[in-house]
């Protein structure tokens, strides 16, 4: 897991200043970590990570590339408050065997079993594709792209990562909006695949473009559709694609 890192959050005001802006609430940590999101003003995807009390820090589980932009992004929202941020020394391990001492259940899903903060990163050698595939569960920069993905479309509120009840927080407006007055016309979902194509490569269906292909494993697939659109035959490259049967939750909602 070299390609997590753990931002640390001290201070006295550092679950209040978490409070009014990631998308879930983190004010009971001490019952678990919970999966949450920084959004722009405009409702839209920046980082996604996974939160957790440790000592007298809050830590930010995120993955590397994001964790840069995500501290900065951090400190400017700072102002007065009694809140420092830096960068911890702790790794990643993560697992879906039995859990080691210390470990933390993932709370996006069960299947992602669990995850152990210390002096060594890596894991069991669990096929994440496969699970993430066959749970439609997204990933950072592959279907979660920054200043593009909207939480909601990338199934954040099955995976627990969203809190309608908690208050204000930072692109809190749009989010209700989307699930309180309209109904998803696009998002998530798994698809079956007649062969592989490339991440990224556009489906179509009778010459229209319909979504757009992610993470595969095997037969299987995710990707992101325009429900409306995606009836009858439809291609990803070479590929024939269908959706897939609603066995292992898929992403529409």
């Amino acid at each position: 897991m070299s390609e997590r890192q753990i931002l640390s959050i001290t201070g006295a005001d550092r679950v209040h200043f978490l409070q009014g802006l990631l998308c879930n609430d983190v004010a009971h940590l001490d019952a678990g970590p919970v999966y949450a999101a920084l959004l722009s003003a405009q409702g839209k995807y920046l980082a996604d990570f996974i939160v957790l009390a440790r000592d007298n820090a809050v830590l930010l589980d995120v993955a590397a590339p994001l964790a840069a932009d995500l501290a900065r992004r951090l400190t400017l929202y700072r102002l007065r408050a009694d809140v420092q941020i830096t960068t911890s020394p702790l790794l990643v391990r993560r697992g879906t065997g039995p859990a080691p001492q210390g470990a933390v259940v993932d709370p996006r899903h069960p299947a992602l079993g669990w995850r152990l903060y210390g002096a060594e990163a890596g894991d069991d050698g669990t096929d994440w594709d496969a699970l993430r595939v066959a749970y439609c569960i997204p990933e950072t920069g592959i279907e979660l792209i920054p200043n593009e993905t909207y939480i909601l479309e990338a199934g954040f509120e099955r995976l627990h990562g969203v809190d309608f009840r908690k208050g204000c927080y930072v692109g809190q407006e749009v989010t209700a909006r989307m699930k309180h007055k309209t109904e998803l016309k696009k998002g998530l979902t798994r698809v079956t695949l007649s062969e592989a194509a490339p991440v990224g490569t556009p489906i179509t269906s009778e010459g229209r473009e319909v979504g757009t292909l992610f993470t595969q494993s095997g037969s299987q697939a995710i990707a992101y559709l325009r429900f409306d659109r995606a009836q009858g035959a439809m291609s990803a490259g070479p590929a024939r694609v269908s959706l897939a049967n609603s066995a292992s939750e898929p992403g529409q909602k």
